[in-house]
C-alpha cells in the first residue's frame, strides 16, 4: 500500500502490533519513483476487511494490494535491505552488515529472522538515543530493562557500561531468543534474561536499587509499573519509558510525577514518544 514517508511507517508498524503481535515480515521501503510502500507478509491470506480497516486507522486514503508470492523466508528477505539503525555509538545491524561496523561503534547484531526490537522501530531508537546522552555524563552500576523484548536495550547498556544488567520478558519464546541475542553480541558476562512478569521476584528485588530502569512496553502496562519502577529505582537513577504515542507522553509522565519523578528530556521518533525521568 502506497503513502507519504511517515503514513508508510506507521502503516507497518500498526500491521506488526495489529496482525504479528511483535514479530513478522512488516516494513516500509521507498520505491524507485520516490513513493513510500508499506507491505506485510503473510503466511496465509489475511482478513482483507481487517487490514483495510487497519491502514484506514492511519490513512484512509490508503488502498491495500494482495499478491500471492512463492515460498520464501520473507522475515530475512524484507530485512535484507534495512540500513544500519545508528544512534550515537550504538549501530544496530544485521548478521548481512557485520562487517560495516566501525572501529569505534559499538555493534548490536540481530538477526533478520528475529525482527522485532532491531532499533529500526521508534521506541527502540528512541530508548538508544536517551542511552547515548545517558552514557556522556553518566555510568549506571545496576541496570534493569523492564520486557526486554529481544534484549537490544539490555546488550546495548552492558556493552557500554560493562555493568549488571537484569533484562525481564513475559514471553517465554522472546526470552530464548533475547538470550541468544545476548551470547551472540558478548554480553553474557553482564547481561541475563529472566522470564517473569513480576517486579517483586527476589532475583530481581536483592539487586535493587538500581541507577538505571529501561521500559519499552505500552501506556497501560507503564501505568502499571509505574510504582513497583518506582521501589526499585535508587536515588538519581534514569528512568526511559517508551512504547507512547505523542498524546500518551502526559498521561505516563503524570503517573511517575506523582511517584517523585522528574522529566529530563522527551522525543518523538516517527510517532512514539520515549520520555527520559530521573528519580527526585
Amino acid at each position: 500500500m502506497r503513502a507519504d514517508e511517515a503514513d508508510a511507517k506507521r502503516i507497518a508498524d500498526h500491521l506488526l502490533e495489529r496482525f504479528f503481535e511483535g514479530e513478522g515480515a512488516v516494513g516500509a521501503f521507498e520505491a524507485p519513483d520516490g513513493s513510500w510502500i508499506a507491505e506485510a507478509h503473510f503466511p496465509e491470506l489475511p482478513d482483507k476487511s481487517a487490514v483495510a480497516a487497519a491502514v484506514a486507522e492511519i490513512n484512509p486514503n490508503a488502498k491495500a494490494e494482495y499478491e500471492t508470492l512463492a515460498a520464501k523466508d520473507w522475515i530475512a528477505a524484507s530485512l535484507e535491505g534495512l540500513k544500519i539503525v545508528r544512534a550515537g555509538r550504538f549501530a544496530i545491524h544485521g548478521s548481512h552488515d557485520r562487517d560495516k561496523i566501525k572501529a569505534n561503534e559499538i555493534g548490536i547484531e540481530i538477526e533478520a529472522a528475529l525482527a522485532f526490537g532491531t532499533g529500526h522501530h521508534g521506541t527502540t531508537l528512541g530508548c538508544l538515543r536517551a542511552l547515548e546522552k545517558l552514557a556522556r555524563v553518566e555510568k549506571p552500576r545496576r541496570i534493569l530493562d523492564v520486557g526486554t523484548g529481544t534484549a537490544v536495550l539490555a546488550i546495548a547498556a552492558a556493552r557500554a557500561f560493562q555493568a549488571p544488567v537484569i533484562a525481564t520478558e513475559i514471553d517465554r519464546p522472546s526470552v530464548t531468543v533475547a538470550k541468544e541475542n545476548v551470547r551472540v553480541n558478548r554480553a553474557s558476562p553482564y547481561a541475563g534474561v529472566l522470564h517473569t512478569g513480576s517486579l517483586s521476584a527476589p532475583v530481581i528485588t536483592q539487586y535493587a536499587p538500581y541507577d538505571l530502569i529501561f521500559a519499552n512496553i505500552l501506556l497501560p502496562v507503564l501505568k502499571h509499573l509505574a510504582r513497583p519502577i518506582a521501589s526499585l529505582a535508587a536515588p538519581g537513577a534514569t528512568v526511559i519509558l517508551s512504547g507512547l504515542l505523542p498524546s500518551q507522553g502526559l498521561a505516563a509522565f503524570t503517573r511517575y510525577q506523582a511517584l517523585g519523578f522528574r522529566l529530563i528530556r522527551s522525543e518523538t521518533i516517527e510517532n512514539w514518544t520515549t520520555l527520559t525521568l530521573t528519580k527526585l
